[in-house]
């Protein structure tokens, strides 16, 4: 409803941000209601980011995408639940931890109550631990919330989640405990990708190859058997060679047995067709393990295990079974790197190193948060069935409605090419642990396959007793020992539309809420949040977690390289959003194609504060006119068409996600009625004219919604001006149906911008005085300019105007400017 403007002296962007924020959250702009049916909502599962230090320009340029499409929605009339989230568990929080307080944990410690770090290194409890961690991850989110206000964000802060608070981990232990019941989940001894540094397996999709500087060293097997290899540390674990079975060289080999140089173990040549005759002598060490092409080999193979390195990355103290314990010796308790040496070494005074050791880079995979390359190791450890929904997960991903589409590929390769079964498990600390307890039998050695299950949650079977025990028999013989793994991040955060919507304490949030509509996200993780969630969703309700998926680039360098905090090529956002405000960074990040990486461009910015500073002086001119009446003027009715068109589009390009081709279409629009159109009607609306008054007023409130999106705080500034209410819960603008005459407006500003370029070329002032204009055009645009020719002289200080008939649809301009 509009009031009788108050109009500030200087419109200034400065401060909007506090005043507007503080004034959303205690009017509850952005509250959830929840008093429709599921029509009526529009449900969002926010990107809880994981809380490791500070947030980037990374984070605020995919997190105002979401936040454009949450204000459209609403301005669409529907009630919009969009919470926050932290993902607040795993390894990120924890090495944020040891880095700030210089804590390492270690299980066997007893609890400390009121542990205060001293900043000096320092063991601590697993409890004590998991509380430090707690605390820093509370501090980290308030200040991840405030710059969350600072940007705009729409958010609903009443509901805001963690993925380690009581809710989630009562979610993620019960959907466990559902799994397990189902032989969805199972328990295996079996060699897994393990991060030396970190101390635990993780999954195929948290590993990411890097180049690695390495050597090819080559081994004599034999009599004159040569084979290539860029681990030879790893001699103690070998269990075969493998040839491809159509390569000549080796066909007469593959059956018989060699041994191997220094430890002189027997070990068969076999054929594999993944061997590649080109590589090398095309004869290939197969060890218990070095890659994952190894474990494939010896599981289709049946080969058997010889483990040399352990879970701390040195090599064990007793050598692999069949092998002899020297030279094996000779590397008890080395690193890889000094293993390799002494095996070189050793190999080379024995005489089995062909030549010497040729420099190679290759790529070696790591752990996507570590530093170091991967092992694999042998161990027990959970997982979740997935390999198995191999088919069910290519359909329900085509099921969904991607954008942009091309993303779709990417998800689909990745099911396409799943190795194994999810990993889940994680030899860490603060995470949602597994909600099970083991009996020990008389040897005080637990009995995995019957665990004991809790009676309530959730729980944490380490500081908890199972049903029918007492504390006492805690790790004793004939007593019981808590299963000591956390669930791996992913594992938690891919129950997040179950968590968000209330599936396990809120049946009536649910129904009106799941499955959701949107899934914002970054295009590095549809192998892991999102490809976990459609699985997890798979198995809970049997339907898709949400209808579409909006998939964000990255924010890149002008070399192409990812910005990132490891790198050190991040900007703060504080910094930013000092310098050029909100809406402006807003701008720049909503500028951005969907899907597509993105340079990082501060020009793009300035750009962005003119637009908003703009807004809010034209809000001022237009307000200051008056009100006026109803548009009659043909070249007012002819505005509100153009105005027609601008709406229809942007309203399609929101509902496709496409905020960019949408804020393309309002700019481009909101620039034409500054520059063109009010100063075509200027003349008109200060002479009291109701047509051009009305006109500048319908059009002023319509950009001032299309643009509320984008620019949240310049566009609830001025439309606080003269209306009640916030601009957020205000109508998103429809097509009125004009009938005005589109050409009409467009080959006006046509000749206007022609008399601009005659007086601009003469290096005269726009209000120069212009002696005679003849427009050679066809009769229907003389009819258009005809009907707009008082506003036409007006603005471009015209005596008179002369026309030309022409046979086509050109448009042709002459200008003859005053002498003086």
């Amino acid at each position: 409803m509009a009031h009788t403007p108050e109009l500030p002296e200087r419109p200034s962007l400065n401060g909007l941000e506090a005043t507007w924020a503080a004034r959303w959250d205690e009017v509850g702009v952005y509250a959830f209601r929840g008093d429709g049916d599921r029509e009526s909502v529009f449900s969002i599962d926010t990107p809880p980011p994981s809380v490791s230090g500070s947030l980037h320009i990374g984070h605020v340029f995919s997190y105002t995408h979401t936040d454009v499409i949450a204000r459209y929605q609403r301005m669409r009339g529907k009630d919009v639940l969009y919470p926050m989230g932290w993902d607040d568990n795993g390894l990120p929080t924890e090495r944020r931890v040891q880095l700030v307080h210089k804590v390492r944990c270690d299980p066997s410690l007893p609890y400390e109550p009121g542990f205060v770090p001293t900043g000096k290194p320092t063991a601590v409890s697993r409890r004590n631990f998991v509380e430090l961690c707690a605390q820093q991850t509370a501090l980290d989110e308030q200040a991840y919330e405030a710059l969350w206000r600072r940007l705009g964000l729409s958010v609903d802060w009443s509901r805001t989640y963690t993925t380690i608070g009581a809710r989630a981990q009562r979610l993620s232990q019960r959907s466990f405990l559902g799994l397990l019941a189902a032989g969805q989940a199972y328990q295996a001894e079996a060699p897994t990708l393990w991060d030396v540094g970190f101390g635990t397996a993780v999954a195929q999709a948290d590993v990411e190859h890097r180049p690695f500087k390495g050597a090819w060293h080559t081994l004599r097997f034999g009599d004159g058997i040569e084979v290539e290899t860029t681990r030879p540390e790893l001699l103690p674990a070998c269990v075969a060679l493998i040839a491809h079975p159509d390569d000549d060289r080796h066909r007469a080999l593959i059956g018989t047995t060699v041994r191997t140089p220094l430890f002189d173990v027997p070990v068969p040549v076999l054929a594999h067709h993944e061997a590649d005759p080109e590589r090398g002598s095309g004869l290939v060490m197969c060890c218990t393990f070095g890659d994952l092409t190894d474990v494939r080999w010896w599981r289709e193979l049946s080969l058997p295990v010889r483990a040399a390195i352990g879970r701390d990355g040195r090599f064990l103290p007793d050598a692999p079974e069949g092998v002899p314990q020297e030279p094996y010796s000779a590397l008890v308790g080395a690193t890889v790197h000094t293993a390799r040496e002494r095996v070189v070494s050793l190999l080379r005074a024995d005489g089995s190193l062909v030549g010497e050791p040729r420099p190679v880079e290759r790529p070696v995979a790591f752990y996507e948060r570590g530093d170091k390359p991967l092992e694999i190791v042998s161990g027990r450890q959970w997982f979740v069935r997935s390999a198995g929904h191999r088919e069910v997960l290519r359909e329900r991903g085509r099921e969904l409605d991607w954008q942009p589409a091309r993303m779709h590929a990417r998800y689909e390769s990745w099911v396409d090419g799943l190795a194994g079964d999810w990993l889940v498990s994680r030899q860490r600390f603060f995470g949602v642990p597994f909600p099970l307890w083991y009996p020990l039998d008389s040897d005080g050695e637990p009995d995995h396959g019957s665990p004991i299950l809790p009676t309530a949650l959730p729980v944490d079977p380490a500081s908890e007793t199972p049903p029918g025990y007492t504390a006492d028999q805690r790790d004793v013989p004939g007593g019981f020992t808590a299963d000591p793994d956390v669930m791996d991040t992913w594992a938690t955060s891919s129950l997040t539309p179950l968590l968000v919507c209330g599936a396990d304490d809120d049946p009536d949030l649910f129904a009106k809420t799941y499955p959701m509509d949107l899934r914002p996200q970054a295009h590095e993780i549809i192998r892991t949040w999102l490809f976990s969630t459609v699985l997890r969703a798979h198995t809970e309700t049997g339907v898709l977690p949400w209808r579409r998926a909006a998939i964000s680039g990255w924010v890149v360098t002008p070399d192409r390289h990812k910005l990132s905090k490891k790198s050190g090529s991040a900007t703060s956002p504080d910094d930013l959003l000092d310098r050029y405000g909100a809406d402006a960074v807003r701008y720049w990040a909503a500028s951005a194609r969907p899907g597509v990486d993105t340079v990082f461009d501060e020009a793009k910015m300035r750009v962005g504060r003119r637009l908003a500073t703009k807004l809010l002086n034209a809000s001022r001119f237009a307000l200051g006119m008056g009100a006026g009446g109803q548009p009659t003027a043909p070249l007012d009715l002819a505005l509100l068409a153009e105005l027609d068109e601008v709406v229809a589009g942007a309203t399609a390009a929101l509902e496709a996600s496409d905020y960019a081709e949408a804020l393309e279409l309002v700019e481009r629009f909101f620039w034409f009625w500054c520059d063109d159109y009010i100063e075509l009607v200027k003349d008109r609306a200060y002479g009291e004219d109701d047509s051009a008054r009305a006109t500048l007023r319908i059009a002023l409130s319509a950009v001032q919604r299309l643009l509320a999106p984008f620019l949240p705080f310049a566009t609830e500034e001025s439309w606080s001006w003269w209306q009640e209410g916030s601009v957020h819960t205000a109508p998103w603008p429809v097509v009125t149906g004009s009938s005005g005459d589109i050409g009409l407006l467009r080959t006006t500003v046509t000749v206007l911008a022609a008399v601009r370029r005659v007086k601009s070329e003469a290096r005269r002032s726009l209000r120069w005085r212009v002696d005679e204009v003849i427009v050679t055009c066809s009769d229907a645009r003389v009819t258009a300019l005809t009907a707009a020719e008082g506003d036409l002289r007006a603005a471009g200080a015209i005596q008179t105007i002369k026309y030309a008939r022409s046979d086509d649809d050109r448009v042709e301009v002459q200008a003859t400017l005053a002498a003086e």
